[in-house]
């Protein structure tokens, strides 16, 4: 389970959005998610959906990795939809048990509460799957200078060397939990209660290897004299390109598409 998380992970490829800058990638997945979020209604993901499809298609990531990516997300996905089923009480009453019942009201907000974490997922995730983690700072780092937000360097380095270390804290994981099988531990059966308690011999080596590891790049960022971002130089330069324009137009085509789509709408009801 834990090595089908894609988030953290790089996709090597040249695909159209491995070769755009960045910036533009930060940008128009803020315009994305904000076109997503204005979307209220089931219907309306006719075109999300299109939209979403082109994205994937101009990444050039197999669909099997996106939906692998989902797997460790599959309980959230489903928690999230049945709680939308049994605590939404607009509509008919489809079915119903005591103080429990599903309506169509709950059914279609359930599907599109799902629908929706399911798109947010896969597009975040294509950001580090077609962006190096060095790109990917220096992206954040530039953005978040022009919207003036104090220790940009830093809160960049900061997120990224996060992400950096996903993928290897899942393989650290898995390698400690196998240790654990082979001297005879047991994660699988049992309770709630004592799933948890087995995971304790899974958890203190773990903490401890990521404390090692913080230290040993604490260590090897001194050495190299790293103090910050102030006449720090970069082995490639950001530069805008026609692919990032395109990309830029299409995505703020989209987002208008959707707010006089919406308004539109609202204005006729």
């Amino acid at each position: 389970m834990f090595k089908d998380i894609t988030i953290g992970q790089y996709y090597p490829g040249q695909s159209f959005l491995h070769r755009l800058d960045p910036r533009t990638k930060l940008i128009c997945l803020f315009f994305y998610m904000i076109g997503l979020f204005m979307i209220t209604e089931l219907v309306r993901f006719s075109y999300l959906a299109a939209f979403t499809a082109l994205i994937i298609a101009g990444s050039g990531i197999p669909l099997k990795v996106l939906v692998k990516g989902l797997k460790p997300m599959w309980l959230l996905i489903t928690l999230t939809m049945c709680l939308n089923f049994f605590m939404t009480a607009d509509g008919q009453v489809l079915w119903q048990w005591r103080f429990l019942k599903i309506t169509d009201g709950g059914v279609a907000k359930g599907l599109f509460m799902a629908f929706r974490l399911v798109l947010l997922l896969n597009v975040t995730s294509l950001l580090t799957l077609t962006t190096t983690p060095i790109l990917l700072t220096d992206g954040l780092e530039r953005v978040m200078k022009r919207c003036y937000i104090p220790m940009a360097h830093e809160l960049s380095m900061m997120m990224t060397i996060a992400l950096r270390f996903i993928p290897t804290l899942i393989e650290e994981t898995d390698r400690i939990m196998k240790a654990q099988i082979a001297r005879g531990a047991d994660f699988e059966t049992g309770n709630l209660l004592v799933k948890a308690k087995s995971l304790v011999p899974l958890l203190i080596p773990l903490f401890v290897s990521a404390f090692r590891r913080a230290d040993d790049l604490a260590m090897a960022m001194e050495a190299r004299c790293y103090r910050g971002g102030e006449g720090r130089t970069r082995l490639r330069q950001l530069k805008y390109q026609r692919n990032d324009a395109a990309a830029f137009i299409a995505t703020a085509c989209f987002l208008a598409f959707v707010i006089a789509d919406r308004y539109w709408l609202k204005i006729l009801g």
